[in-house]
């Protein structure tokens, strides 16, 4: 399901004729709500049956690519509108589900099998999802030489809504030994009155700004893209498809790398090393539309986002405050990047609108063919602005029990444009020793 409703929403609303700005609804609206969701079940749920929640999270969701398939079967006068709708309702049902299910697994799985498990996990999850998603772009390509992209669109989420509905009946028959809801519910509390605290740690407060500004700067621009290489550049889709499968093949097959990286040079070097690429890569895409071109700027897209990415994961697992449910802490800190998302998609949405008085500040000469390339452009200026800002303040910290790529285990949550992989804490095991 992450395969196709991740990768393909964004060209899903341009097949729709979607606006520049409804685009950046698309993206900002649905990260609001999952950062609510996911905060409401992790105070809510342990209140209640968490595999009742879980299972209804995952019927939700399932409901809601539904509706996605009916959209493009149907193809009504307010389509747009009526993804958007369905957007919210997934991600909400995502996030509201994922604490839960972290806290399920981890009482199924003895500690000693959690770092093979999940790591087996994570790689099964990413080649079946990669393989539905290249799978995906194979279709579209095809039916789209016949006009018949919407029905393509339509089977796609269909097959979606099956593969969730499927997850659901399993999960529903699944052992779930915790019943500490009380527990839960006090250690959640505890949590946040500590978070509440560490935000008066200067080091803890510039690293918040940072991530939460990093990700609203990169949300400026990300909705775009898919409308840049489908609508402008008229790409196939197919190429569409490569080209974003480019970016998140580098980003998976270098985090074991980065990971070894991290363990020698420390987590800082590694974060602000890729976060120096971050804000070239956008400028990247006005030198040239070429379709090669611009998988080699993917290629080196996915090394520095593979970098960011893990980085910064470990880096607020070193920084939370000492005792603390990383679970829940995690869950606060993902919630401030959606903010961000959130108000970087609005402003993206914004400027789309304003692209010709954007393009009257540059010279005759330097006119862009295809406008929605100056995006791209302010979203880079902004990348390095926060960048700048942050470098001066950030410190390598004192890591308490190293947490390399094999101790933090990670799961691969969803696909976002723009970024790629979303990583998503799971659990802390020991590290197998040889």
């Amino acid at each position: 399901m992450t395969g196709i409703c991740d990768n393909y929403l964004g060209a899903f609303a341009v097949s729709l004729r979607a606006s520049l700005a409804q685009m950046g609804w698309l993206m900002a609206a649905p990260q609001l709500a999952g950062a609510l969701f996911q905060l409401l079940s992790v105070w809510l749920c342990p209140r209640f049956s968490r595999r009742r929640a879980i299972v209804t999270g995952v019927v939700m969701q399932a409901l809601a690519v539904l509706g996605m398939a009916g959209i493009a079967l149907s193809r009504p006068d307010n389509a747009v509108t009526w993804l958007i709708g369905f957007a919210i309702l997934y991600q909400a049902s995502a996030n509201f589900v994922q604490p839960q299910w972290r806290g399920w697994m981890g009482s199924v799985v003895p500690p000693r099998r959690r770092g093979a498990f999940f790591a087996g996990r994570t790689r099964l999850t990413m080649i079946t999802s990669f393989t539905v998603f290249a799978g995906g772009g194979a279709l579209l390509g095809l039916f789209q030489r016949y006009e018949l992209a919407w029905l393509c669109f339509g089977g796609l989420f269909l097959l979606a809504a099956v593969g969730r509905g499927t997850s659901a009946h399993q999960l529903r028959h699944m052992h779930d030994p915790d019943h500490s809801g009380e527990r839960a519910a006090i250690s959640f509390t505890t949590t946040l009155s500590r978070v509440r605290e560490a935000f008066r740690d200067k080091t803890f407060y510039q690293y918040s700004l940072f991530i939460a500004g990093m990700q609203s700067a990169v949300a400026i621009s990300a909705p775009f893209f898919s409308v840049y290489m489908l609508r402008d550049l008229n790409f196939t889709y197919w190429q569409f498809a490569a080209n974003t499968g480019v970016a998140i093949l580098t980003q998976f097959f270098t985090l074991s790398v980065w990971g070894r990286i991290c363990d020698r040079w420390g987590n800082r070097w590694v974060m602000v090393s890729s976060s120096l690429l971050l804000p070239v890569v956008p400028a990247l895409w006005l030198v040239s539309s070429d379709f090669g071109y611009l998988l080699l700027v993917q290629v080196l897209s996915g090394l520095a986002w593979g970098g960011f990415t893990l980085s910064t994961a470990n880096y607020l697992y070193d920084l939370r405050p000492p005792r603390a449910d990383f679970a829940s802490y995690a869950a606060v800190q993902s919630s401030l990047g959606a903010v961000g998302i959130f108000c970087g998609a609005l402003f993206g949405g914004y400027l789309a609108g304003h692209l010709a008085e954007l393009a009257a500040w540059l010279p005759a000469s330097w006119q862009p063919l295809h406008p929605v390339v100056l995006i791209f452009l302010v979203s880079g200026l902004l990348r390095g602005i926060i960048l700048a800002w942050f470098i001066p303040r950030s410190v390598e910290l004192r890591v308490r029990q190293h947490p390399d790529l094999l101790q933090v285990v990670y799961r691969i949550s969803r696909f976002t444009p723009g970024a790629g992989i979303v990583l998503d804490w799971l659990t802390v095991t020991r590290k197998r020793r040889d």
